[in-house]
């Protein structure tokens, strides 16, 4: 796990020692809850809107202010475009275009954690110009952040690193952001980052080079925001857990819906090759998801070791004789649920290295069979086809309440 101190050299030296004094002022959880999200934290752009979105309700609860983030730095360097990236609503979205001018004015929005601002270009000349950088000025003298953009192909010239110095005085915690860094070529990546830096005054790792237009990077940005609220920290450490299971969710649906389709084939109720190939391949997508680290080879025994498969024939031989649903139907349940339950067999593995009780395990996979089950019975007693099977499958476990939550599946298995 990475230590505060690697996240804390992110920043520009002149605003380290009030970082460390936020930093300070934590308890040991959110000390704690802050580094797990530095390990976990996702760098795609649509998965951290996803994190902040589940977090929102937190941090509302948590403090009724929010923080002000002021985007600022010359005109025409992708201001606006990082703003539209951290809005909550695509109603709030500000105008971009090529030519330099486009943002007039100071346009702000919610952006989940903290309320953004965009501003206008803060190096303008002319009676226009003076009017649109005093817009820009005043609104970071009211910031509790600043995010100060620069363009990657412009460079650092003297106009910028005045503007520079002039917002550093503020004394306001800020991190530098090089736009545009997708179209300088590979080669030359380094090579820009460090002739910026050197020219601010900073370090090469205290630049951060993000492509506004896709997000790229914007997952350091809010880490580096966040660490200037506790709040934030605490609400984001709060949401982890769900964004991860959610995340997961998608794999465990995936290789529930194809376990499903195995069942239908003539083996021996449930062939145990196949159903522990899908039930290892989920294991090795969920072990990326909780950064733990594991080949397939470790996943598929992992698998072996729960034996999901064997208490997938084992409940299958109970119920066709109680229970008499159709075979078939019967045995897609199963080999879906069992799938369910693996998931989520390895998730409580890879958080705290606890294995279910083969009790526990049986538990839960009668609960999910009779689920499926129940969500199976308007298939009729034809047996369907593959693709229509694993739709079904599919569209059942997505509509589930544990798409949103596996709060039911811990109380089952008594957390």
């Amino acid at each position: 796990m990475p230590s505060f101190d690697d996240f804390l050299s992110y920043f520009p030296t002149d605003v380290q020692d009030s970082i460390r004094l936020i930093w300070n002022a934590l308890g040991p959880k959110e000390k704690t809850s802050f580094l797990s999200l530095l390990a976990a934290f996702p760098s795609d752009a649509g998965l951290v809107k996803g994190l902040v979105k589940m977090s929102t309700a937190q941090v509302r609860q948590t403090f009724g202010q929010k923080h002000n983030v002021v985007i600022i730095g010359p005109a025409n360097v992708g201001k606006s475009t990082l703003y539209n990236q951290m809005l909550r609503s695509k109603q709030d979205a500000a105008a971009v275009g090529p030519l330099p001018g486009t943002t007039r004015q100071t346009q702000q929005a919610d952006a989940g954690l903290f309320t953004v601002v965009d501003t206008p270009g803060a190096d303008a000349v002319g009676d226009q110009g003076e009017h649109e950088r005093y817009l820009a000025l005043s609104a970071a003298e009211q910031a509790d952040f600043l995010v100060l953009v620069f363009d990657a192909i412009q460079g650092i010239k003297k106009t910028e690193q005045e503007l520079f110095h002039e917002l550093a005085a503020l004394k306001k915690p800020y991190l530098v952001a090089l736009n545009k860094m997708d179209l300088v070529s590979y080669s030359d990546l380094d090579s820009v980052i460090a002739q910026s830096a050197t020219n601010l005054g900073l370090k090469p790792e205290q630049v951060v080079p993000i492509a506004a237009k896709d997000g790229q990077n914007l997952s350091r940005l809010l880490l580096a925001i966040a660490a200037t609220e506790p709040a934030m920290i605490a609400a984001l450490g709060q949401a982890l857990p769900e964004y991860r299971w959610q995340l997961a969710w998608r794999s465990i649906v995936s290789a529930a819906s194809i376990s499903a389709v195995i069942a239908l084939a003539p083996l021996p109720v449930i062939d145990f090759i196949p159903l522990t190939i899908t039930q290892s391949v989920m294991v090795l997508g969920i072990a990326r998801i909780y950064n733990y680290r594991i080949n397939l080879q470790r996943a598929t025994e992992l698998v072996t070791t729960f034996g999901m498969a064997f208490l997938a024939r084992t409940i299958f031989q109970q119920l066709s004789e109680f229970e008499g649903p159709l075979g078939w139907l019967l045995a897609a349940a199963i080999a879906s649920s069992t799938t369910v339950v693996m998931g989520y067999a390895a998730i409580r593995w890879f958080e705290r290295s606890e294995k279910l009780t083969p009790e526990v395990l049986k538990k839960l996979t009668r609960t999910m069979t009779t689920y499926m089950l129940d969500m199976l019975k308007g298939l009729g007693k034809r047996k369907p086809g593959r693709k229509d099977l694993e739709a079904r499958i599919a569209a059942s476990l997505a509509e589930s309440p544990l798409a949103e939550s596996r709060k039911s599946l811990d109380e089952e298995a008594g957390q």
